[in-house]
């Protein structure tokens, strides 16, 4: 269905390609030039417009502005903002005034056509977007997975082409980051859809009972096995078996699954003949594999047959833009489990807050929150309030004053807000509490807040290693937070970018370089 897209961007350059995409997804675009021109366009045409593409950095009227002051029209309009610079601090603010989305310059057509059919596809214009409805009960396919971020386009990518085969395949990750559910949506998509699928949590076998399990044993094999027991292999035979936390595995069951995964034959304990099984293996690690198998925690010719097809999946403070859509789609989903007579709404503070956290636990640990923020909601709306527990974890928390200052009323003179410096503006007050660290968080003592200016020679260090030196403890200090690094190093994201590829340095363990 062709929509009315309104573009609000300074740059014609920009302007032009984003027209391109529009009407590439056979939809109609509508450019204005400034912040101001776009405003009087939506006074004018706001019943025709279905969503708006607004770049944050304008001079004259911002895109921050123009949100505050489209939201004072009372305008239910998905506005999906646009940003190059000022990182995800500029990102909450625009989610605090209602923003839809967001995307990060450079943009390809492709996110910006997802953007769009996310906006689009909202039910009524009321922030709802629709959800997805699955056949089966564990079913999942990778139109389930949501995702917004060219991050996990690219693992879907990856997973999808994995599902047409029958290849080991590797799934690394932080605990929480949804290694599950891509290993169901390859299993849903290949050619054992209909055959079974069974999980094994390697973490939390017994070391003695390991092998049993998974392998299975004939009657009478050892004390107390007073019948034949049918381990994970043989439930699995023509389907997947999906072996969570891998690298927990005992070494003696190590052993016999390298068998297994080499020649596809198991030996139950007891039995006298080895069976064969046709079982497609996938595999799931938070651990670096790598580590495990030079510390002779885990065999080297069972990590080389399983890591075949290896595919990492970010964490989600690497994929902030899946945050706006996880937490509708929670919201949602659970509003329907507590049958509620209508879905709750995510307001635009619970969406900032939401969105600047760093969520340390993934997405398992967003989805719990917002579980337990729709159990206790006493209003038609969550609120930043509903999630006590996340701003407890934000230094300061509410002790002084609130977390969120508020944004400036509509009928006051608008000022850009790029021409306001940073410490006169209450709004962006939290950015820096944000990334302080925590009481529990060990990331900087005082011996590692130390740039030592000479060599061991005595001489002054090369400007060089001070500088990788400085990165480095950085990225550290600020838990990987790109924007926040560059900012606060006075550099831009590309910038910092070419200096981490210079210098060797891995933003996600900034104490080794970098493969």
């Amino acid at each position: 269905m062709s929509a009315h897209i309104l573009v609000v961007d300074d740059d014609p350059v920009q302007r032009r390609l984003l027209k391109a995409a529009i009407e590439a997804q056979g939809h109609t675009a509508h450019l204005a030039e400034d912040g101001e021109a776009g405003f009087a366009y939506f006074q004018q045409h706001r019943m025709d417009i279905s969503a708006i593409l607004l770049d944050l950095m304008m001079p004259g009227m911002s895109g921050l502005d123009f949100l505050i002051a489209i939201g004072g029209q009372e305008a239910d309009v998905p506005v999906i903002v646009q940003t190059g610079q000022g990182g995800i601090d500029t990102v909450v603010q625009a989610m605090r005034a209602g923003a839809f989305d967001f995307v990060v310059k450079p943009v390809t057509p492709e996110r910006i056509g997802a953007a769009l059919a996310n906006a689009i596809r909202m039910d009524g214009r009321d922030g709802r977007a629709r959800p997805q409805r699955r056949a089966r009960v564990g079913v999942v396919h990778f139109s389930d997975i949501i995702s917004a971020s060219p991050a996990m386009s690219r693992v879907i990518e990856l997973s999808r082409r994995a599902a047409q085969s029958t290849i080991p395949v590797v799934l690394e990750g932080e605990s929480g980051v949804g290694k599950e559910m891509v290993a169901r949506a390859i299993q849903s998509s290949s050619d054992r859809s209909s055959r079974p699928f069974i999980t094994v949590n390697c973490g939390a076998i017994p070391s003695h009972m390991a092998e049993s399990i998974l392998f299975g044993y004939e009657k009478g094999a050892f004390t107390g096995a007073n019948e034949r027991h049918a381990g994970k292999f043989i439930e699995a035979d023509g389907g997947t078996l999906f072996l969570d936390e891998i690298g927990e595995l005992p070494l003696e069951a190590q052993v016999k699954l390298l068998r297994a995964v080499q020649d596809g034959e198991i030996e139950m304990m007891g039995a006298r003949q080895p069976q064969k099984v046709n079982v497609r293996l996938i595999s799931a690690t938070n651990k670096d594999l790598i580590e495990e198998v030079k510390a002779g925690r885990f065999r080297e010719d069972l990590y080389y047959r399983l890591n075949v097809f290896p595919i990492t999946i970010p964490a989600l403070r690497r994929r902030k833009e899946d945050i706006p859509f996880l937490a509708r789609a929670f919201v949602e989903r659970f509003s329907a489990e507590q049958r509620l007579s209508r879905s709750l709404m995510l307001g635009p503070g619970a969406l900032a807050l939401l969105t600047a956290f760093d969520w340390p636990g993934n997405v398992r640990q967003l989805e719990n929150a917002i579980y337990r923020a729709v159990i206790l909601a006493e209003g038609p709306e969550l609120t930043e309030e509903d999630f006590p527990q996340i701003l407890a974890q934000i230094p300061g928390g509410l002790s002084k004053d609130k977390f969120w200052s508020g944004l400036s009323a509509v009928n006051e003179p608008q000022q850009s807000s790029s021409s306001i410096p940073v410490q006169e503006r209450p709004e962006l007050a939290f950015i820096d509490r944000l990334s302080a660290p925590r009481a529990d968080d060990h990331r900087a003592g005082p011996a590692e807040n130390i740039i030592v200016s000479l060599d061991d020679s005595g001489h002054v260090r090369r400007l060089a290693e001070i500088e990788e030196e400085l990165i480095r403890f950085a990225l550290k200090f600020y838990r990987g937070q790109m924007s926040q690094v560059a900012r606060k190093l006075g550099i831009g994201r590309s910038t910092l970018y070419r200096k981490l590829k210079d210098y060797g340095i891995d933003p996600d363990n900034p104490q080794k370089s970098a493969a």
